[in-house]
């Protein structure tokens, strides 16, 4: 699959070089991942070599290089070398800032400037997931949920809420789902799963020992076992029978990045609806009950006239 063009593409602008291989590597074929790794590892290459000498030093062509270059937002190699350059100039000036706050934003930035760059990491994030999902491994995996017996969900810390998440969405649609964000008993759970059972399990990173632990434990008790993180080479995606990616091109605020949770949402949305569609008359007919019984506990909307005839508090207090 290439990395995105299109809106993907376009959102990228904001970033670096560096920001956009990454946001764009884990979607490339292998031939251009090459490219990409060699420049993460070296960013200053394209200052040394010329397009035929980095394409020689990646195994591969010059035509590749410049489809490479435009995979990740530039127009050919020369643009990629001034975003390189200018990259680096910047490095060694921003270096303090950049290990405690990120790359993407900068101590000088105006608020409308901020708020331009968030749109584009969120906007970066959700492109690149759609992009990079497959759909045919999304609907096995809402089949399989749907179809289970018992889900288990798995998340440490700030894929504890995504767990969560998913698990009250699942439960209001009649599927037996339970959310583990603490270790021992998560192993307790994953150790009673069958081969009817499926276990999903979220890290952005996929290297979180105590979710890794929990789904591999799900795994060998016979569950279904998926991943959900930004990394397809990663130690928990490797466990799993399915991964599915939930892409955060750009580190732009540490150690919490929201764009990365944005994603796991969109991968989240897409197994519920996917899983509700597998049997609609019976879940609307549960999504019926349940806004019903909850109805009672939410306060009727009132009408324009009855918002300007019932006075306000300061004028309750001066009259």
């Amino acid at each position: 699959m290439i990395a995105p063009e299109g809106p993907a593409a376009r959102a990228l602008e904001g970033y670096g070089a560096s920001s956009r291989i990454r946001a764009a590597l884990p979607q490339m074929p292998q031939a251009m991942a090459k490219i990409g790794t060699l420049l993460l590892d070296d960013p200053s290459l394209p200052l040394r070599l010329s397009i035929t000498e980095l394409a020689a030093r990646a195994g591969t062509s010059p035509a590749t290089a410049t489809r490479f270059c435009r995979a990740i937002g530039y127009t050919g190699y020369f643009a990629l070398r001034v975003g390189a350059a200018a990259e680096q100039g910047r490095s060694s000036a921003q270096e303090t800032w950049n290990s405690d706050i990120g790359r993407a934003f900068h101590p000088g930035d105006t608020a409308t400037e901020v708020m331009r760059t968030l749109v584009n990491a969120h906007t970066v994030a959700l492109a690149s997931t759609s992009e990079g999902l497959d759909p045919a491994v999304v609907g096995r995996v809402a089949e399989a949920v749907a179809q289970s017996t018992h889900v288990d969900i798995y998340g440490i810390g700030g894929s504890a809420g995504m767990a969560v998440e998913l698990q009250a969405r699942l439960y209001r649609i009649g599927i037996n789902a339970h959310a583990w964000s603490e270790a021992h008993v998560g192993l307790t759970s994953a150790a009673l799963l069958g081969d009817s059972s499926v276990a999903i399990a979220f890290s952005n990173t996929g290297r979180t020992e105590e979710t890794i632990e929990m789904l591999a434990l799900a795994k060998s008790s016979g569950a279904y076992a998926v991943a959900v993180t930004s990394d397809p080479a990663s130690p928990m995606a490797q466990v799993a029978d399915a991964h599915l990616t939930s892409h955060a091109p750009g580190e732009y605020l540490q150690p919490d990045d929201l764009s990365a949770k944005h994603a796991q949402l969109f991968v989240i949305d897409l197994l519920y609806l996917l899983a509700a569609q597998q049997d609609f008359s019976r879940t609307t007919s549960l999504l019926a009950a349940s806004a019903a019984a909850v109805a009672p506990h939410r306060r009727p909307l009132r009408s324009a006239t009855q918002r300007r005839t019932v006075p306000s508090s300061r004028e309750t207090a001066t009259a």
